[in-house]
């Protein structure tokens, strides 16, 4: 817990990047890395009496990269009540024994919010292209020395 007596946001970034590292193998049946962090949205505390249930699916695949979608859930263990505590998009790349990126799958929505994420992942990706093109150009203009090396 932080200084708010509440799970460090850090703590629970990891926890995503596990689960969804988790769901991304178990969909490629492959080695993954993760490629980017797309977004992490907490939408509620994490507190002491609460449970935290992470859910994670891949969502939408590319060639060999795959968007997987990672919900938090908590409960109150006293009072039983839920609610969503964060939500998570990441972007993993399917590799093989030489780590050579390698095709995945293609995604089959069965729930509703599946089909919901399913149906907008197109823009996300295109989101996602977009920044990592910006990424590339700035990181033209930044430099490789270190402070104390000027």
């Amino acid at each position: 817990m932080n200084n708010h007596n509440t799970l460090f946001g850090g703590k629970l970034m990891a926890y995503i990047d596990d689960i969804a590292s988790i769901a991304a193998t178990k969909h490629s049946r492959c080695s993954v890395v993760t490629a980017s962090t797309d977004s992490v949205d907490f939408l509620s505390p994490v507190r002491p009496t609460d449970s935290v249930c992470l859910e994670a699916y891949v969502t939408w695949t590319g060639r060999s990269s795959m968007e997987v979608f990672v919900k938090v859930s908590t409960e109150d263990l006293l009072s039983g009540r839920r609610k969503i505590a964060a939500t998570s998009f990441l972007t993993f790349v399917a590799l093989n024994a030489e780590g050579k990126p390698v095709q995945v799958p293609q995604v089959v929505p069965e729930s509703e919010e599946e089909r919901k994420l399913f149906e907008t992942a197109d823009a996300r990706a295109e989101m996602r292209r977009l920044r990592r093109e910006q990424s590339r150009n700035f990181a033209d203009v930044l430099t490789t020395t270190f402070p104390w090396e000027t």
